[in-house]
């Protein structure tokens, strides 16, 4: 295994280049940058997600992260036996929204296990902002400028909702597609053994077969999830079937996932609880809730609007790079 880099010298120049333009860009709208731990209690609850853990230890070769010291009970979700590395700042960010920040952004490492690929590293980088009294098409709107500031070009854009690029593509609506039919066409397009799951076959069927067909002539906002994807996003109170959620699509890669963020605390952790059951129903780990995020959104969460932006994908989009690796400096296998 060699020790060099995999991403050219010239390249890091534009990588450093572009990290320099999106700081411009929320400094010259006044959004303020922030640092939250990357090391958390309680990871995210969403199904799709692994989280690594990670265990600190003090001097004495004791576990970090608790006062005592001491081993917790299994049932003692305040204070869970180990920690993890987050999969996005998003529960901290909105803590301090609730404190008060004003609006913010931060560019960090994440880690996500379980992915690798072309487009996939485990250890990638976000940025991630909140812009406060933004409608889900003020941040549609916001993230298309970005983007186009860190590609150095101009950018069509075009909207499709989640169930008309589905009639489109693949001439089923997902809001009322069965699991039968939506196996079906995962096998046609090649998967084998899926899991009956409505959301897991249309998670699947978005990612490999619609999702790769997206943004080769303009910039394409996907949006109108549905409401079981729902995540931290508010439901359209027009249609309680979605969800005010989209994503972006460039050149076939998805490159963000932006809310119109959920400030209810009561439902917020009805979702993490339906998580963690279907998390168990699948044989994944089920997690500590993050109580910390709920007592921030039953203090108060602002009116606001989130998203995540890929910044390792935004690069290779700018410099032509046709592997994730091409634009970072160490992969996890040369870490």
């Amino acid at each position: 295994m060699s020790w060099r880099p995999t991403a050219a010298r010239e390249t890091l120049r534009h990588r450093a280049v572009l990290l320099q333009r999106a700081r411009d860009f929320f400094a010259a709208r006044r959004v303020l940058e922030v640092n939250t731990p990357i090391v958390v209690n309680a990871p995210v609850s969403d199904i799709h997600i692994h989280s690594a853990r990670v265990e600190l230890q003090d001097a004495d070769g004791a576990r970090a992260g608790r006062g005592d010291h001491a081993e917790p009970a299994a049932s003692d979700c305040s204070h869970p036996p180990r920690l993890f590395l987050h999969t996005s700042p998003e529960y901290a960010m909105k803590r301090l929204l609730a404190a008060g920040s004003g609006d913010i952004f931060q560019i960090c490492p994440v880690v996500r296990g379980f992915e690798r690929g072309r487009q996939h590293n485990a250890e990638f980088t976000l940025i991630e902002w909140y812009r406060q009294g933004f409608s889900l098409a003020d941040l549609m709107a916001e993230v298309a400028d970005l983007v186009r500031t860190l590609l150095g070009r101009p950018q069509r854009v075009e909207h499709i909702s989640y169930r008309e690029v589905f009639l489109e593509q693949l001439h089923i609506d997902p809001f009322t597609a069965t699991p039968t039919e939506l196996s079906t066409l995962a096998g046609d397009a090649g998967f084998r053994d899926t899991a009956d799951s409505r959301d897991e076959l249309l998670e699947l069927l978005m990612g490999t077969v619609i999702g790769p067909r997206l943004g080769h002539e303009a910039l394409t906002f996907v949006h109108g999830y549905p409401a079981t994807q729902a995540a931290l996003a508010r439901l359209d109170p027009e249609d309680p079937r979605a969800a005010l959620r989209f994503e972006l699509y460039a050149r076939g890669m998805e490159l963000a996932n932006g809310f119109h963020e959920l400030l209810s605390a009561t439902e917020q952790r009805a979702r993490f609880v339906h998580d963690n059951e279907e998390r168990q129903r699948a044989g994944r780990p089920v997690y500590p809730l993050d109580e910390q995020l709920l007592a921030a959104l039953a203090a108060g969460l602002p009116d606001c609007a989130g998203v995540a932006v890929g910044f390792d994908r935004v690069v290779m989009l700018a410099t032509g790079a046709q592997h994730i690796d091409e634009v970072l400096t160490f992969p996890t296998e040369r870490a």
